[in-house]
C-alpha cells in the first residue's frame, strides 16, 4: 500500500491560471476548472518528485464508487492517476470518457 500524505492547500494552476481553493475533505491533487495536475509528487503527498512538469488529463477509469483521472506527463511522459473530487469540471470528464 502507498503510503500518503494529506496536503490540502490553495495552488494557482499553472495551466489555466485559476485559484483553486483546497477540498477540505481530502488532498487537492489537480485543478477542478481544466483537471490538470502538477507532477511533483513520488509518493501521494511527499513532494520528492523533481521532474515538476505538468500532469495532463488523457482519460478516466472506474474506481470503486467514482473515477480516477488518467495523467500523461508533459515532461516525463510518465502515467499517472488521482481520484476526482466532487468540485470537478464534468463537461471536462465526460470529455475524458471518451477516451475509453
Amino acid at each position: 500500500m502507498k503510503k500518503f500524505t494529506v496536503i490540502d492547500e490553495n495552488f494557482v494552476c499553472e495551466n489555466c491560471g485559476k485559484k483553486v481553493e483546497k477540498l477540505y475533505y481530502t488532498a487537492r491533487d489537480h485543478c477542478p476548472f481544466c483537471l490538470y495536475s502538477k507532477h511533483v509528487d513520488i509518493l501521494p503527498g511527499d513532494r520528492q518528485n523533481t521532474c515538476l512538469g505538468l500532469l495532463e488529463p488523457t482519460g478516466i477509469e472506474k474506481f470503486k464508487d467514482t473515477y480516477k483521472i488518467i495523467y500523461k506527463c508533459t515532461v516525463c511522459h510518465q502515467m499517472h492517476k488521482n481520484i476526482m473530487a466532487r468540485d470537478d469540471n464534468m463537461d471536462l470528464i465526460i470529455e475524458l470518457s471518451k477516451n475509453i
